[in-house]
């Protein structure tokens, strides 16, 4: 045992002593972490935020190391507000106009959670409030929706690798089948996937899955997601898929 050794088992046995363990420290990867070396691996250099409520994604990324552009959209008036003044002071990160991305133009009454979050255009049902009660409706109200086709290339110009994230709640084949022509310049997106349904008429995981690859996309990662408290029934999870180098 050398020197350097020697001293590291003093130490040990000394703190042992005073019921004290002594390890080397490895930070926790967090999931902005991990997103962020997905970003540096692919060149993403812009993040379209759909559905971005008060700007939690955002940070997230933003405390993994990512400081490409986002551009954020959130459909809830008071969460927009909150949104725009999280984005204070960063240049780089950009609030849409209030509104939601759907299939196309128009406007729309969306349910408004108890927890803001699980907000949904789409109705929700019992797996969902019956396994967070605090997530249940707790009001209404109109918000105008767009299709991410009339926005994307305002925002895409001079960007080298799109990526789309997507958390509306269910509502995430609509905002796809406005995405149709955006897809083709994505390099990246991440949406909910639901294991069970969780709100009225929302579309399950293989669903995207199937859909995703046929568009060219594979499977890149799993995040977690929401689960049961009451069983430990995983109900929901985070996919991430990129563009594949043949497609």
């Amino acid at each position: 045992m050398g020197p350097g050794e020697l001293a590291k088992s003093m130490i040990r046995k000394t703190f042992r002593s005073a019921g004290l363990d002594v390890r080397r420290y490895r930070p926790v990867r967090t999931e902005g972490d991990e997103l962020n070396a997905m970003f540096q691996h692919f060149g993403v250099d812009l993040i379209l935020d759909v559905g971005a409520n008060t700007g939690q994604y955002a940070l997230k990324v933003r405390q993994g190391g990512y400081r490409g552009r986002i551009v954020s959209f959130e459909p809830l008036a008071e969460a927009h507000a909150r949104l725009k003044l999280n984005a204070r002071g960063d240049e780089a990160w950009q609030v849409h106009e209030q509104c939601a991305v759907g299939e196309a133009s128009g406007e729309v009454d969306i349910h408004v959670a108890g927890n803001s979050q699980s907000s949904s255009i789409l109705p929700m049902l019992a797996a969902h409030a019956d396994a967070a009660p605090h997530s249940m409706y707790v009001s209404a109200q109109k918000t105008a929706v767009i299709p991410l086709d009339a926005v994307f290339e305002a925002y895409a110009n001079g960007s080298r690798a799109v990526f789309l994230k997507i958390d509306t709640q269910g509502y995430e084949w609509p905002v796809l089948q406005g995405a149709a022509r955006s897809l083709e310049r994505v390099v990246g997106v991440q949406l909910e996937l639901s294991l069970v349904p969780l709100y009225e008429g929302q579309r399950l995981w293989e669903f995207f899955v199937e859909d995703l690859q046929q568009r060219g996309f594979q499977l890149w990662s799993l995040l977690p997601g929401f689960t049961d408290p009451r069983n430990g029934r995983t109900l929901q999870v985070d996919g991430v898929f990129f563009r594949r180098s043949d497609a």
